[in-house]
């Protein structure tokens, strides 16, 4: 099975031997720290080097294992019971752990810029003041959109007429292959703005370390909810990101990173554009996944064909997206692979498409 449905990087990104040097210096350096208890808000070496690339005090970086368990704390101490808003289509995760919260979540309208402003100035004057908006701004899962700078704006001005906290969600922003990079909503913001990203993109996904750059008070809300739950995070993956990033692997391993996926990222183009050419697709200048719109094709009818066939995705229904849409991951399949899975899925598809 060719899947276009992981959206985990390839092996050949992970850099194996470096993180094993890292960790074990990290352990003859600091072993007692980082094998015992510790603070729950993160190993503090790393929440000052994240807060120094964010220009932030350090009491407002909140380190967590991996960035969608930050996303948990922040929903279940906001969200039960409140109106929360979202993009649409937006990543799955957040969308099932809100609707498990009870929370009434409500998609906004995008398109190729992204987030319509307009969209969310009407939901915010339709009914009760939302708990936060969710939102990925910067190569979005799963449509691989990006937010453009004029509705950046309008959003952090929007959401400080009307005191909303905004959750931006920025674990792919780093990995751009071509374009210049925008500005975050953080940047842009005076206070209204939540971030959160993760090491997972940039060095590994099973190091499990995301982070969020918070207002202080609700930091301190989200510290109780870590201490009440797992007493100290997994520290020695937290030292070995920080010995990593302070020798000065991150940058040059960002840009190997970039390189390996975007070959991918070409290789899906070029193949949709060979064997589907009428079929609208998003083109991402960064990230791990392309948005596909099918015209009179149901993506949930299509799955079962197309993995019969020996290819695999994700269908747009289970990010709130329309029933002809599905999402296509170029991140872990090699190029050949993505030739032969893109043209496994055309003869799937019926001949008319």
């Amino acid at each position: 099975m060719i899947s276009f449905a992981r959206g985990v990087p390839a092996p050949e990104c992970l850099p194996v031997e470096e993180l094993a040097e890292c960790a074990r210096t990290a352990l003859e350096r600091d072993g007692r720290t980082i094998l015992s208890y510790g603070s729950s808000s993160g190993y503090q070496p790393l929440r000052e080097w994240i807060a120094t690339r964010h220009d932030v005090d350090p009491a407002r970086v909140f380190v967590t294992n991996g960035s969608l368990q930050g996303f948990v704390f922040l929903a279940r101490r906001l969200a039960p019971g409140k109106r929360v808003l979202v993009e649409r289509p937006t990543y799955d995760r957040p969308l099932k752990i809100l609707r498990e919260l009870g929370a009434d979540v409500v998609g906004l309208h995008c398109d190729d810029e992204g987030l319509d402003p307009d969209s969310l100035e009407q939901a915010l004057a339709a009914g009760d003041r939302p708990a936060f908006l969710y939102l990925i701004p910067t190569f979005q899962n799963p449509s691989g959109r990006t937010l453009s700078v004029e509705r950046r704006s309008r959003i952090v001005q929007l959401a400080r007429e009307h005191d909303l906290l905004v959750l931006e969600d920025d674990p792919y922003g780093l990995v751009r292959f071509e374009g210049e990079p925008l500005p975050s909503l953080l940047e842009l913001s005076a206070g209204e703005t939540a971030y959160s990203s993760s090491f997972s993109k940039t060095i590994a996904p099973g190091i499990r370390v995301g982070w969020f750059v918070l207002p202080e008070a609700l930091a301190r809300e989200i510290e109780l909810t870590a201490v009440a739950t797992y007493i100290t995070p997994v520290l020695l993956g937290q030292a070995t990101v920080h010995e990593f990033v302070s020798r000065g692997l991150f940058e040059p391993n960002l840009e190997r990173v970039r390189g390996l996926i975007g070959k991918r990222r070409d290789a899906m183009l070029a193949a949709l554009d060979r064997e589907l050419p009428n079929v609208r697709t998003t083109r991402p200048e960064g990230g791990y996944f392309l948005w596909v719109e099918l015209e009179g094709v149901d993506a949930g009818e299509l799955l079962p064909r197309a993995e019969a066939a020996g290819v695999t995705f994700v269908k747009g229904t289970d990010f709130g997206g329309d029933p002809a849409t599905l999402r296509l991951a170029y991140s872990f399949v090699s190029v050949d692979e993505i030739a032969e899975g893109v043209g496994k899925l055309a003869a799937a598809l019926p001949a008319a498409v």
